[in-house]
């Protein structure tokens, strides 16, 4: 085997440090085949290597998990009534700022392997997504890649795609965010590990051919986009949601067997990462003949079909003497299904080609936690906070049109209806888990054969984040959970995608340490602890890093899913309600930063006790059964919560603004641990009653259809809701 140069091994992305640390483990200079193996298996995309440090000061310990972030594909938690829940967000950034149709696509159905190859059935899928400037052509060719690769996929694969988030901000042009996010069910005790062990056990590898697409997808995902990155096609995966489908059901079968030993899907480095990790956690090892495994192009090198992620394809190692059980299930779903080796007791991944060994290294050397380097980098106080402190609210004059200005706020397209993205996907498609289109601030599915609920959402501001690291990381928590309150679902547990900048820069890296401290003290306070997601750095472009973006994915749970709370205001005369506490804050809110042009303020108001109070009054006043609606006030401010909640059902209200907090502040301002709510007349002693010793304010009532603030007449909903549903689409 020609031993790998130290030019090989940096044009592979490693540096001369790692190079001789590869030397070291193996005990002799890696051929090329290795050097790639680990330039991808080292990668920031699987080794977590400047991050690793911090993700593990996350609290990941909870009464309800069953699998802590780490220890499986995906996270898993305990519902109750013998179920569990498995859900998970990834990233696929890079891939979808080249090729934002493929690039997105296979975001999803990459995402929804992670689910099913640890035996769970996904019923859900989620995004968040984050574009440039909306009026730019290259953001809308990027905006309609991403939201046809994501409606193609779900919906062909048969999962509704049932919540998500569009964001629209200039730092993200070049560098579009995409994370997908699935949740899943499956009986506890029913879960399949991805491990490996039992020497002389077959090593299969089941699903599609393995192709050049793909290759070195995981390195490409570690660097920044740049004009030349074009030219990296090859790292972009192509996507099949019909042979998805029928790996799912192919695998759901399997795992009713007992034929199983352990299961993995080849994502990020494909067989190099699915025989490295399997291996390490059973502390065994493999021999692996690569000439068996399927490929759609003739001739490929050994190293192409290591580091190939052509998707749809599984690991699956099988106990001995029941390969026909295996091979019955796949030949039956026309998948192809091969034997391309066996576990070993030797700890050592041995790769052979017609019999010609072409790589040999420790499984343990490979993977995280193992042998990948850990590095602790600098970071410094970005030197945009003095921007930032320097701002005073008392410079912004109050509009006197306020009307006006509540209507370009509407048409925002931070703010503006969705409704263009959303139709595009399937919400019931393929599943009788679904109970999606009711108004709420989260989706709640259904768990067949119980009478519970899985309330599920992704949530991130991310300009809040840019402006306080640590406080938005705080609120990227708290957001989410209060939509899972406010749907009346306990929140149990969170998943995380964080978006950041270059991890060599030291302000983008005090970002991402303090907004872990943050969202860490908020899973604390919250209970919700962290069941895994994955670390994308490198979301930066010449122009800069991407606002730092930390999205949360949450779950929680409702026991009895027909006491679900939903958004809307149910009838004329109802009383609206505030709980929580009006502040006189403008800061880093849409009206400030879109309406009155400044870039950089404070983050909104915050109190983690006050969060933690609100959250757990209204989950209370939901199970007494006191309120008719509850909608959190977020984006856009109260004016905005409210004509939401009035929407659906062709509603309106009237409020009166407060004399002691300045009205665009009232009406705009977006402090956070603010709920609100309606009450039906005959329930307004009770609700009150219920609320002696919180803080709440008395906002107006519904009405048939009329806005009135301050006695003026804003005219009806009706009129205003034309605006909100049109914005997004009259701009594309």
């Amino acid at each position: 085997m020609q031993e790998a140069t130290l030019e090989q091994a940096q044009k592979l992305g490693l540096t001369e440090q790692e190079f001789n640390q590869i030397k070291e483990v193996l005990g002799r200079t890696p051929n090329f085949t290795e050097t790639a193996m680990y330039s991808v298996m080292w990668s920031e995309h699987c080794s977590y290597k400047n991050s690793i440090k911090w993700l593990k000061t996350l609290p990941k310990d909870g009464s309800k998990v069953l699998a802590k972030a780490g220890e499986e594909n995906a996270g898993l938690i305990d519902i109750g009534g013998g179920w569990a829940c498995s859900f998970k967000i990834e990233s696929h950034n890079h891939p979808s700022a080249i090729e934002p149709f493929q690039g997105a696509a296979t975001g999803v159905g990459g995402i929804h392997r992670d689910i099913f190859t640890m035996g769970a059935r996904p019923i859900a899928a989620l995004n968040s997504l984050r574009f440039g400037n909306i009026k730019d052509d290259k953001t809308k060719h990027l905006l309609k890649g991403v939201v046809k690769g994501i409606g193609h996929y779900g919906n062909c694969f048969g999962v509704p795609t049932v919540g998500g988030e569009v964001y629209f901000e200039d730092c993200y042009s070049t560098n579009p965010l995409v994370n997908a996010m699935s949740v899943g069910i499956v009986k506890v005790g029913k879960t399949i590990s991805a491990t490996s062990y039992g020497a002389g056990n077959p090593v299969f590898i089941v699903g599609s051919d393995t192709g050049k697409d793909g290759i070195g997808g995981a390195s490409f995902a570690s660097a920044d986009i740049n004009e030349d990155s074009a030219k990296d096609l090859p790292a972009v995966q192509v996507g099949d949601p019909f042979q998805e489908k029928k790996l799912l059901e192919a695998c759901m079968e399997l795992v009713e067997t007992d034929a199983v030993i352990g299961m993995q899907d080849m994502g990020a480095a494909g067989i190099t990462c699915s025989t490295s990790e399997m291996s390490a956690k059973g502390e065994h090892g493999m021999i692996i003949h690569l000439d068996k495994v399927p490929t759609r192009q003739k001739n490929m090198k050994p190293w192409e079909m290591l580091l190939s992620e052509s998707q749809e394809r599984m690991l699956v190692v099988v106990k001995k003497g029941q390969e026909k059980i295996v091979n019955d299930i796949f030949d039956k779903w026309d998948i192809h299904c091969e034997i391309i080796g066996e576990v070993t007791t030797d700890p050592m991944l041995k790769f052979y080609m017609h019999d010609e060994l072409v790589a040999e290294v420790p499984a343990e050397s490979l993977v995280l936690g193992g042998g990948a380097p850990v590095y602790e980098r600098e970071y410094s106080t970005p030197a945009y906070f003095a921007q930032r402190d320097a701002f005073d609210a008392a410079s912004i004059p109050e509009p006197q049109d306020l009307k006006t200005i509540a209507k370009q706020i509407i048409s925002l397209p931070n703010i503006a209806s969705k409704r263009w993205v959303y139709e595009q996907y399937d919400s019931m498609v393929g599943t009788a888990n679904s109970s999606t289109n009711q108004p709420a601030d989260s989706t709640v599915v259904w768990v067949k054969e119980s009478e519970k609920g899985i309330a599920c959402t992704v949530d991130c501001n991310s300009r809040y984040v840019h402006a306080d690291p640590y406080a938005g990381g705080l609120i990227a928590v708290c957001e989410a959970a209060r939509n899972i309150v406010c749907s009346g679902a306990t929140p149990s547990a969170i998943t995380n995608c964080l978006n950041f900048g270059n991890p060599y820069n030291p302000e983008v890296y005090y970002q991402f340490v303090y907004a872990l401290k943050g969202m860490s003290d908020a899973c604390l306070k919250l209970d919700t602890p962290v069941t895994g997601g994955n670390v994308s750095f490198y979301n930066q472009s010449p122009d800069g890093p991407v606002y730092p973006t930390p999205t949360i994915g949450m779950v929680g749970i409702i026991e009895d899913i027909s006491k679900r709370m939903t958004l809307d205001f149910k009838q004329a005369g109802d009383k609206i309600y505030l709980l929580g506490k009006s502040k006189n804050d403008i800061g880093s809110s849409e009206y400030l930063h879109k309406t009155c042009g400044v870039p950089l303020s404070p983050a909104p108001s915050f109190d983690l006790n006050e969060e933690y109070a609100v959250q757990q009054m209204t989950l209370k006043l939901i199970g007494d059964g006191l309120i008719q609606s509850a909608h959190d006030i977020a984006e856009g401010g109260l004016f905005t919560t409210l004509l939401e909640s009035s929407m659906p059902r062709g509603l309106g209200f009237t409020l009166r603004t407060s004399a002691d907090i300045r009205k665009d502040a009232y009406l705009f301002g977006e402090a956070q641990s603010r709920i609100v709510v309606s009450v039906s007349s005959n329930k307004v002693a009770a609700f009150e009653a219920a609320l002696a010793n919180h803080p709440y304010e008395v906002l107006g009532e519904v009405t048939n259809g009329d806005i009135l603030i301050d006695d003026a007449n804003w005219g009806m909903t009706t009129d205003w809701q034309t605006s909100y549903d049109t914005a997004l689409e009259n701009l594309l």
